[in-house]
Parts: structure tokens; sequence; C-alpha cells
């Protein structure tokens, strides 16, 4: 298949993009439960590997499948697929390549309002290569996005930093917490009536994972923040910390979990 899908990216480069975009389409398990992620990546791979000798074409075929005409596109679709290949295509070219960095990081935030959760996810997949590639330049912006976005950017700035390979520094622990904590304190601060927002929602949702992901990075600084959070009086932000203390990943810390769960029984 790799041999397949090289030389239709040869091909694309070239001009003739239908071929390759057909080719995602018919593999791209869709509509089903899981999309063909791996094929995403090869491509992107692919692309990456293409810019020194073809950085125009590369950047046009970005903007070919990642468009934001194709948001209309229906989700759980094969069309909805070639859109989440070039948003994951965005983030690994932008990794290998370090002057597209600045405008990938302020297209994904706009894909971050994707009505597509696949979409979605793939915009927090892109953003974490690039914090492996350029760690300050993206949280500083994640931190922006967790700051300053609406729901749906702080759900991509809190879903990027939440990925265990990236967390294997202690200044990256904290900046991820860092921003864990930003969005949880933004949640605090939203109306009764913001939190019927269908965003506030996924991004309740999405923090009733997150924050277990960090705190397993850095148990004392994440368990401190869950204990603070439980005694809160704010029933979405006790349900995220009863939600985090449910996985698996933090069963090992059984004290300290016992600690907050009698917090949150007061």
């Amino acid at each position: 298949m790799h041999d397949t899908l090289s030389s239709l990216v040869e091909r694309a480069l070239t001009g003739n993009r239908r071929p390759l975009e057909f080719y995602l389409r018919d593999n791209s398990k869709l509509p089903g439960p899981r999309a063909n992620l791996e094929l995403a990546h090869d491509m992107s791979h692919l692309l990456a590997a293409a810019i020194p000798r073809n950085p125009e074409s590369v950047y046009s075929l970005l903007k070919y499948f990642a468009n934001g005409d194709r948001r209309a596109a229906a989700g759980n679709t094969p069309a909805e697929f070639t859109m989440l290949c070039g948003v994951i295509a965005y983030g690994i070219c932008a990794a290998a390549y370090a002057e597209w960095r600045e405008e990938t990081m302020t297209v994904l935030s706009l894909y971050a309002a994707s009505p597509h959760w696949r979409v979605r996810e793939g915009v927090a997949i892109a953003y974490q290569h690039l914090l492996v590639a350029c760690s300050q330049a993206t949280f500083e912006h994640l931190g922006y996005m967790a700051t300053q976005g609406d729901f749906l950017q702080q759900r991509a700035a809190i879903a990027a930093v939440a990925e265990p390979p990236i967390l294997y520094a202690t200044d990256i622990v904290d900046s991820a917490l860092d921003i864990q904590r930003i969005v949880l304190e933004r949640v605090h601060s939203v109306s009764t009536d913001g939190r019927k927002n269908e965003g506030f929602r996924i991004l309740r949702r999405t923090l009733g994972y997150t924050l277990s992901v960090v705190t397993a990075a850095a148990p004392e600084r994440g368990f401190a923040l869950l204990r603070e959070c439980a005694g809160w009086d704010d029933k979405d932000i006790r349900w995220i910390v009863a939600e985090n203390l449910k996985k698996r990943r933090l069963a090992k810390f059984v004290a300290d979990r016992e600690d907050v769960e009698r917090l949150l029984t007061r």
C-alpha cells in the first residue's frame, strides 16, 4: 500500500490530485467507527519529505485537502476523511518546515471549531507534532487559545497537551498542567446559560480525561489541582474531577485518589 500511496502523492505534486483524493476516500474506513489514521499519517509524512524539493506543490496540496470549503462535508464520510488528512498533514509538514509553523497554528485554531469530532481530533494530533518540533512556540499558542479562545479552541488546547509521549520533561509537564488549570478556571466562570452551549458540553467531556493524563505525568501538582477543584462549589468541575479519578492511569496513586474522593463526598 505504501508504494501505491507514494506514487499517488508524486502524481498529486505534479498537479494530478484526483487519483490521490479517490485513494484516500476509498481507504478511509468511513463510514465506520474508526477512520484510517495510519493512512493519514503516511500521506502526511510523504508530503513532509517532499517539502525540500517541492514546497509550493506540497503547500498547495495541504490547502486543497484541508480547504475551508470542505467544512460542509457530512460527518463520518470519506469526504470528512480527506479534510482530516489535510489537517494532520498541516501539523506534520509544519513540524518539518519551520517557515510554515506560525501560519499553520492559525489555520489549526480555525479547524479546532469544526463541527466534526474527527477533525477536532486531527487538530489535536497536528498540534502534538508541533509540540515535539517546537514546544515553546506551540505552548505559547496553545496558552493563548486556552486564555482567549472559545470553548472548542480551549478544547483543542487541553487535548493537544494530554498525550503521554510528549510529557517527557518537567517544563513541558508544568506547561501542560498550567493549560489545564487555565481552562478549568474559565469553565468555573461560565454562566448557567453559557453551560447550555454544545461547545461547553464538548469541552466538559474532554476535561473529563485530559487532567488525569497530565496528573499521571506530574502526580504531586496534578493531585494538588484535583484537590483544589474538588473544593469548588461547581457541579461541572466536580463531575470533571470525579471522571478523572475513574481513569486507570491514576489507579496506582491510591492514597491521593482516596483523598480527593473524600473531598468530593463532603
